[in-house]
């Protein structure tokens, strides 16, 4: 692997892992940030600790050297989490740039760190024709 991708890796990683596991953090403890948020989109309070858990154990997931399939659902897992988020925002109305950015760049750390994983990281899908 050439070495700017494996920095690309190790940053867009790291500043996904930091940014879900700090949100993670912050929904389970129910902040009043987090809940003011949550419930301005018309989500339930209790969606903090459904979703703060699964950001935490994502983090773990794409963090860990094995379990190439539990990192693919982390990877899917964050990628919809950060997506609806985004999508939750337009459709409430909520065009303040402060709010659409978290979910933007956590969706592109999601893609760059997907995308660029080392090959002892990627889950490949055996032919199960034969």
């Amino acid at each position: 692997m050439a070495k700017w991708k494996k920095i690309t890796y190790w940053v867009a990683t790291g500043l996904l892992a930091i940014g879900m596991l700090q949100s993670g953090i912050f929904a389970v403890l129910r902040t009043k940030q987090w809940v003011d948020l949550v419930t301005s989109l018309g989500y339930p309070v209790y969606f903090l600790t459904i979703l703060g858990v699964w950001k935490i154990l994502g983090v773990i997931a794409i963090l860990i050297p094995r379990s190439k399939l539990l990192k693919e659902w982390a990877y899917a897992g964050f990628f919809f989490a950060m997506t609806g988020a985004l999508v939750s925002h337009l459709a409430v109305g909520d065009h303040d740039i402060k709010g659409l950015m978290g979910p933007l760049f956590q969706i592109v750390f999601i893609v760059l760190s997907w995308y660029f994983r080392p090959t002892d990281r990627k889950f490949i899908l055996t032919n199960f024709s034969k």
